[in-house]
This record gives structure tokens, C-alpha cells and sequence, in this order.
């Protein structure tokens, strides 16, 4: 698949730069496999990445700070670069083990060397994908970049965010040419991937520059920045104004056009077994994602039987609340309605369901000692997905703080409809995005000392989506935070769910060749979803080969987990200390977690 879409959009590849530049030193004398570690992820990935350097937030606004006024570069020279630097890092990293090292290192080296086979495996599809589509790639990710991730604290900010501005013209040159290239060697995305591409180029472009949201968001970031003038904020305004309308615009123009000429010259299958190497290409993608050998078929069938597991159990919630007549999505599907369980879609219901949200936090913080060791000593802001991104966004997803305390842990909830997440559905989302799902365990890990701080990154989804699911699930079995709320552990049971079909539609578009249609209606028949929703997802899948099938594999697995160690150590089993092993080494393989967990049950034995 695409190299630099895993490094780049996979979030945030390592939290190195700080401890970098208190400690050079690494660079000249590499000794230990952890200093070779921190090298050659710092020498591969961070400093050829202005992009990078700014998400992670540790050297903008500083005398370190080199790259704040740039972005990526997106030419296939340049992925050819870091395809063969990554396969120097990968060689070189044989000569510091695994022979010889034992615990922390040893794992480390384990860690990073299946993470460096696992790029490089999937670098040899170099048209694994669709590099421009409705919910990623630069035209979608880079505005988000630039209204929420860079910083403006002054007025040297202010200039560089104009020169990203200009710099993004580049960029949208740079992967057009891509896009092109793709097309030459058989990658076209199928039409519904076009025209929803489309929608979102045409609406970001809407209104020209003075409306668009890189101008229209700068307002209020100049007001804080103490002592500018207001000639001089109309100054600003009109460079930033200027280059949206002579670098952005067109850039996004040409785009547009050139996806109208794709969609003359495409069809409406949903599978990557579509393109060139597709069969391949998916196997490779559930690899990466779920870090297993599962087979596509035998992710199937484990989809099939959670399905059928979970629908018993919500259809037992069901009849106890009195509702027993129709399919069990059916009846859901009367609950997801009813006005009773809405928040008003107005301004004034959005902030009613966001202070709900924090109680919830506020509830589930003041007994999560009880369940867990550590505890995040960042914050956690609960906020709306931006009015811009709501069509194409989830509805809800989490951002990591920054190293340097300058941005807290986000929560994101999507409010376009309020009545998209009704309140006994909100427990569920606000604890696998929160705490104690993403927010606990990747503020954990970026605890952990003395070790690469690429283990400080979830680089591995299986492992930490999994981890948020099984959140999900001891919030209800050990924490009790469903005892009196029976449609609040609907919402549970109908996430899971959710989850599960992903195991089904996904295998059944991309290996089996199921219609995108065929997909939509499995779902909505399972989830009690409503088909626009639905649709979004399944379009969703058919862009992200494999993704979907992180979480439920690696719920699955940390449960299993769980399980052998309770049947090992009986009374000995302590369940914060338990919670506390999945976390404390920070994200890994599953096949490298259960080697851990088995290594920590033999020393609880002890």
C-alpha cells in the first residue's frame, strides 16, 4: 500500500524530536539498539518531514524550529528516497540483535523490526491504492493540518502559516502528478470514490478565497496574539487571502478537473481485487492491520460468529425494555429515532450534548483508579469536529496531545446531526475515544522512558483500536458503568456490533467481491444504522483495504489474552495490574503482546 500514506496518515510515526535535541549525541555514536533505533527513525522519517515536526509539536515556535513555513514532499523521487533509507535502517537494525538482548531491548528490536519488514512489504505495491479520495489524502488532511495543527502565536507563525498556504499550491501539483501517474499504470478509484471526492473538493472551493475556512479560521488566532496592530492583522489577512486564491483554488481546480476525466473512465466495483495486484495488495493489508496471518476467510468467519453472538444479547436488552416486535436492527433502528434520546441540532443542543460528554469523563475519571495504575496526567478536551470536515469525518475520533503540553488530548465528536448519536449511544464513543480507550492508553505510552521513542507512537491498530474496544467492554464487566443504564449498554452492544460487520463487509468487498451495494444492506440489516451512515462507512472501507479489521481482531485478542491469564494465576489475577501490562509497553504486534503477557503471568506466578 501507499508508504508514505501509512507513515504520514497513519498518525504520527514517533515522538522523537524533543528528546533529540536535548540529546544529540545519538546521532555520531549509535550505541545500544536503542540509540540505533532513535537514529534512524529520527534520520528516515522526522527531518524530511516539516509535517511531522509540527504534528508532534516539539520544536515550532522555537530556535530549533527550520520547518514550520514548509510541507511534505509528495513526488514519487521523493518516496523512492524514503523507501530506500527505510531499507538501510532495516539492515542495519540486524546488527544490534535479536541475539544477545533480552527484555526492554529485545523487545524494542522486535517491535521496530516487524514494523520496518511490514513498510517495506507493502512499499513493493507502489500503486496499492487511491491516493486522492473522500476521506484522505492531502486535500483532506492537509487543511485540517493547517487550520488545527499549526500553531500561530505571533506574527513570525502567522508569516510561516502564509508561506504553507503558498507551499500547499505545490503539493496539489505534486499529487495530481501522482494521481496521473496512477492512472497510467491501471489505478483509477471506482465512481462512487469520484463523484464523493468531488463533492468535497467543489464544496472546500465554494465561495471563493474570502470564504474559505484557511482564511476564515485566521481571524481569531490574530486577535490573540498580543500587540499585533489592526493594519497589520489586515495585512496578514490579505497575503493569507491572496494565496489561497492563487496557489489553493487552482490547485484544487485542476484536481476537479482531472477527476472528471477518471469518472468517464471507471467502473462501480467496491473491491481493491479491481486493480492491478489486487488480491495481493489485500493480504498484505490485513497484515499490516490486523498484525496476524489471519486469512480474509477466516476473518469472515469470525465476523459471521460475533454477528450472530452479539445480536443474541442485544435482543435480550430489547425484549427487557418491552420491545419485541421486528428484526433486532429494526428496534434499534425506533430507538435511534426517538426524539426523547435527541439532543436539539441547534447550538444550543450541541453544547448540551458536550457538557454530557464531560460529565460522563468526569464520572468515569473519579473511579478509574480503581481499574488502572496510571492515570493521564494530560488533559482531555471534548470538542466539535470542524464544520468543514464534517461530511467526510467519523462521528468521533481522538487527537493526541503534543510533547510540549501546547495542545491537550482531543476528543472530537461530530455534531452536522445531532440525531446521528443519540444519548444512550454517547457512553460507548466518549469511552473508546476517551478514557479510558485512546485517551489512557496513548498518554501511557507516552510515559514509557528509556526506550525508542518510537514505541511511544501507536503505530499498530490492531493494538490500540483493539485496546478501545476492550475499554468498551470492561467499562460494563468490571467498572459497572452500565448497571443502570441498560440502553446505554445497547450502545455497547451495537458498537461491537458495528465492529463485527466491519469483519464481514470488508472480507466480502475486497476478497470475496461483494457489491458496494451488497455491503450497505448486510449492514443496515445488522446495525440499525441509518443508510447514509451506512453508505459512508462502506465507502469508507473501500478506500482503507483492511482497516476495518483492526479492532474487532484486536479486541478479540486482548480478551483472549485476558482470559488465559485469569485461567492461570485464579486469585492472583489483579486486574489493574493486568490493564497496566497492555499499556505499559505501548503498542506492539499482536503476536508480540501475547509473548509479554505471557512473559508477565509467568513472573505473577512467581
Amino acid at each position: 500500500m501507499r508508504l508514505v500514506g501509512k507513515i504520514f496518515g497513519g498518525l504520527l510515526l514517533l515522538i522523537i524530536v524533543a528528546a533529540a535535541a536535548a540529546s544529540m549525541w545519538f546521532w555520531f555514536t549509535p550505541v545500544g539498539v536503542n540509540n540505533y533505533i532513535n537514529k534512524v527513525t529520527l534520520q528516515t522519517f522526522l527531518l524530511g518531514s516539516p509535517e511531522l515536526l509540527s504534528n508532534i509539536g516539539a520544536i515550532d515556535n522555537t530556535p530549533l524550529d527550520f520547518h514550520s513555513g514548509k510541507l511534505d514532499d509528495y513526488t514519487k523521487e521523493h518516496e523512492e528516497e524514503l523507501i530506500a533509507r527505510l531499507k538501510k535502517a532495516r539492515a542495519g537494525l540486524d546488527k544490534y540483535g535479536p541475539d544477545g538482548l533480552e527484555g526492554q531491548e529485545r523487545l524494542s528490536w522486535e517491535i521496530t523490526a516487524w514494523f520496518f519488514d511490514d513498510l517495506i512489504r507493502q512499499a513493493e505495491y507502489v500503486y496499492g491504492g487511491y491516493r486522492v479520495n473522500q476521506i484522505s489524502g492531502v486535500l483532506v488532511s492537509t487543511p485540517s493540518f493547517l487550520t488545527d495543527t499549526h500553531v500561530i502565536k505571533n506574527e513570525k507563525s502567522v508569516k510561516r502559516y502564509i508561506s504553507r498556504l503558498n507551499e500547499f499550491g505545490r503539493v496539489l501539483s505534486e499529487v495530481k502528478a501522482r494521481v496521473e501517474d496512477d492512472r497510467a499504470h491501471g489505478v483509477i478509484p471506482p465512481d462512487f470514490v469520484i463523484e464523493k471526492s468531488l463533492a468535497g473538493m467543489r464544496s472546500f472551493i465554494e465561495g471563493g478565497a474570502a470564504e474559505n475556512p484557511l482564511v476564515t479560521t485566521l481571524p481569531a488566532k490574530l486577535d490573540e496574539i498580543e500587540g499585533l496592530s489592526d493594519e497589520k492583522k489586515a495585512e496578514l489577512m490579505a497575503e493569507a487571502t491572496e494565496a489561497v486564491e492563487t496557489q489553493v483554488i487552482p490547485g484544487y481546480e485542476a484536481m476537479i478537473e482531472l477527476f472528471e476525466e477518471l469518472l468517464q473512465n471507471t467502473d462501480h466495483n467496491a473491491g481493491i481485487w479491481r486493480i492491478p495486484d489486487g488480491e495481493e495488495i489485500y493480504a498484505a493489508a490485513l497484515k499490516s492491520n490486523t498484525t496476524t496471518d489471519f486469512t480474509a476467510d477466516e476473518i469472515h468467519q469470525t465476523g459471521l460468529s460475533e454477528v450472530a453472538r452479539i445480536e443474541q444479547e442485544m435482543d435480550a436488552i430489547l425484549v427487557s425494555q418491552g420491545m419485541m416486535e421486528g428484526t433486532v436492527a429494526e428496534r434499534v433502528r425506533i430507538l435511534m429515532e426517538d426524539p426523547a434520546q435527541q439532543f436539539p441540532n441547534t447550538d444550543e443542543g450541541r453544547e448540551e450534548m458536550i457538557e454530557y460528554l464531560e460529565a460522563l469523563n468526569d464520572h468515569l475519571m473519579s473511579i478509574a483508579g480503581d481499574y488502572f495504575v496510571t492515570l493521564p496526567p494530560q488533559p482531555l478536551e471534548i470538542v466539535r469536529v470542524p464544520e468543514y470536515s464534517e461530511d467526510s469525518a467519523p462521528g468521533g475520533y481522538y487527537n493526541q496531545p503534543a510533547v510540549d503540553g501546547s495542545r491537550p488530548g482531543r476528543f472530537y465528536i461530530n455534531q452536522k446531526n445531532t440525531a446521528d448519536n443519540p444519548k444512550w449511544t454517547l457512553p460507548t464513543l466518549m469511552y473508546h475515544e476517551g478514557a479510558p480507550g485512546h485517551h489512557f492508553q496513548i498518554s501511557r505510552a507516552m510515559l514509557i522512558e528509556d526506550i525508542p521513542f518510537i514505541r511511544k507512537f501507536g503505530l499498530f491498530s490492531a493494538y490500540t483500536e483493539g485496546w478501545a474496544l476492550y475499554a468498551e467492554r470492561i467499562a460494563k464487566t468490571d467498572m459497572g458503568l452500565y448497571d443502570d443504564d441498560p440502553l446505554g449498554d445497547l450502545g455497547r452492544l451495537q458498537a461491537e456490533m458495528f465492529r463485527a460487520v466491519r469483519l464481514v463487509v470488508d472480507t466480502g468487498m475486497h476478497a470475496k467481491k461483494w457489491s458496494r451495494e451488497e455491503a450497505i444492506d448486510y449492514m443496515i440489516s445488522k446495525t440499525g444504522m441509518t443508510e447514509e451512515e451506512v453508505t459512508r462507512e462502506i465507502e469508507r472501507y473501500a478506500v482503507w483495504p483492511g482497516q476495518a479489521t483492526a479492532y474487532k481482531t484486536g479486541q478479540l485478542a486482548i480478551l483472549d489474552i485476558r482470559a488465559k491469564a485469569e485461567a492461570e494465576l485464579g486469585d492472583k489475577f489483579d486486574v489493574r495490574q493486568f490493564n497496566e501490562m497492555i499499556l505499559m509497553n505501548g503498542a506492539m504486534p499482536l503476536d508480540i503482546l501475547r509473548e509479554v503477557a505471557d512473559e508477565w503471568v509467568a513472573e505473577q506466578k512467581g
